[in-house]
């Protein structure tokens, strides 16, 4: 598995999967969609942690610097 994310890509991330996060424990968000949007933030989490996005392999993307 090769890193495909920069440092700023995985700082976006973590931040919109700590606000969505927030929006459920603050009671913005109920039923499915609190659900759907829990779930989009613990992928939004995974991928930020690994520092790779299965969805940008088949359109070639990468956020990571060159080496």
């Amino acid at each position: 598995m090769k890193l495909n994310m920069g440092t700023i890509d995985r700082i976006v991330r973590t931040v919109a999967a700590v606000a969505l996060i927030g929006a459920y424990f603050a009671g913005l968000v109920e039923g499915t969609t609190a659900y759907i949007l829990l779930g989009v933030s613990v992928v939004l989490l995974g991928t930020s942690a690994v520092g790779f996005c299965p969805a940008y392999l088949p359109l070639s993307l990468s956020t990571k610097k060159a080496e």
